[in-house]
């Protein structure tokens, strides 16, 4: 205690005497002091007090210095900690924000809210970062953020943040490899994930995740076929539906209520049709989208097309598996939805729609000798040709 009465006397003397040596010299005194020695909370913070009067007067260069110096440490002042963690300058921050036991998820929020990337990219290291403050980085990251924690074995994801990385992840091939590398992501996303996913992508997955090989071919395999498997070699039953739907939106009787109704009557095949009726989508890239439970691309389908949060869940359900979804999985979408604007969901649709015509449906199609692809090509025309003019298809074109 004599050391401690010692180092904090000097501490207060170099302040008073002002200059710059003195205060330096007490600062790494009672800084050594202090990571290298046992004291309670109460003595911690009484250190704390006045090393942080010297760190608001010191410069840069010092400061840094002192977040290297505490980084590590179980014994560093809060109160110091999460001064230099909000610092601009990241040299001063960086250290704290990777290393620090002292900063909570709180503190780490709040730093993510107001700080730049490199902060953001600091704290996305940290040897475990919990599931609130990944749902920050994968929202307000960059994507070299957004890798990183990725690729963070000590990081906790909840469904909402897998769905965010899923989503960034299309254009993104190494986030996408890092994202299918996780143990803990849920089946379900995997699949979506593989459905999004390039030839390379998964291949490297299949390479180093040898264990869900099956998942993976098979989900590439499943997303091609369900309405041609269902309705078999012969043709009638899809045409005499197909027309079905076709004529009621001709005759102007498709409309939100028609999805809504498909949807809760778990018409897989109607809902399937009437979506890329109204969306001039492929019939084969709604299909796939409700396949896989792409919950992204049903949001930005539903928004886009103006539909309403109730019409947007009854999709979300009857993509889901045995139909059934948690209610907190629910809930996060329902906001996501609240938040969504429905001129950038148009944009995104029209991403969605050139990537798959030109990627996917010609050669899917090519394939199916039985007259299969001869009917989802008049279904594509069709839906070119017929679909109303009430601003919400066309903005898609």
């Amino acid at each position: 205690m004599a050391e401690v009465a010692y180092a904090l006397q000097d501490l207060n003397d170099a302040i008073g005497r002002g200059t710059a040596e003195s205060r330096a010299k007490a600062l790494w005194h009672a800084t050594d002091v202090l990571v290298e020695g046992e004291f309670g909370e109460e003595q911690i913070r009484i250190f704390g007090e006045v090393i942080a009067r010297l760190a608001d007067e010191i410069e840069e260069t010092a400061r840094a210095e002192l977040s290297r110096r505490l980084a590590h440490s179980s014994n560093a002042p809060v109160k110091v900690v999460q001064m230099l963690a909000f610092d601009d300058s990241i040299d001063v921050a960086g250290p704290v924000l990777q290393f620090s036991p002292r900063l909570d998820a709180k503190a780490l929020i709040a730093n993510i809210r107001c700080k730049g990337q490199p902060h953001l990219l600091a704290i996305s290291r940290r040897p475990s970062v919990p599931v609130e403050v990944t749902d920050e980085l994968v929202t307000r990251g960059n994507q070299e953020v957004v890798q990183s924690v990725a690729a963070n074995a000590g990081a906790c994801f909840s469904d909402f943040a897998f769905r965010q990385m899923i989503k960034r992840s299309e254009t993104d091939a190494v986030l996408a490899e890092r994202v299918g590398m996780r143990k803990e992501i849920p089946p379900q996303m995997f699949r979506v994930l593989i459905a999004k996913a390039s030839g390379e992508v998964r291949r490297k997955l299949e390479r180093e995740r040898p264990d869900l090989t099956k998942v993976i071919q098979a989900s590439v395999g499943q997303a091609a076929g369900k309405l041609y498997s269902k309705f078999g070699p012969g043709q009638e039953s899809y045409l005499a539906l197909k027309q079905s739907v076709v004529e009621a939106h001709k005759a102007g009787r498709l409309t939100e209520k028609s999805i809504a109704n498909y949807a809760i009557a778990h018409k897989f095949e109607e809902a399937v049709i009437a979506l890329s009726l109204l969306s001039s989508l492929p019939v084969d890239v709604v299909e796939q989208m409700l396949l896989v439970n792409n919950r992204d691309l049903i949001l930005v389908l539903s928004k886009a097309l103006e539909f309403s949060w109730e019409t947007a869940m009854g999709l979300l359900f009857l993509g889901a598996e045995n139909h059934r979804m948690a209610s907190r999985e629910l809930d996060d979408l329902r906001c996501e939805f609240k938040r969504a604007d429905i001129r950038m969901s148009r944009g995104i649709l029209e991403v969605y729609q050139s990537h798959w015509r030109a990627g996917q449906g010609d050669v899917r199609d090519e394939g199916r000798s039985d007259g299969k692809s001869e009917a989802k090509s008049e279904a594509k025309s069709e839906a070119k040709s017929d679909t109303k003019s009430d601003g919400k298809t066309e903005a898609l074109h």
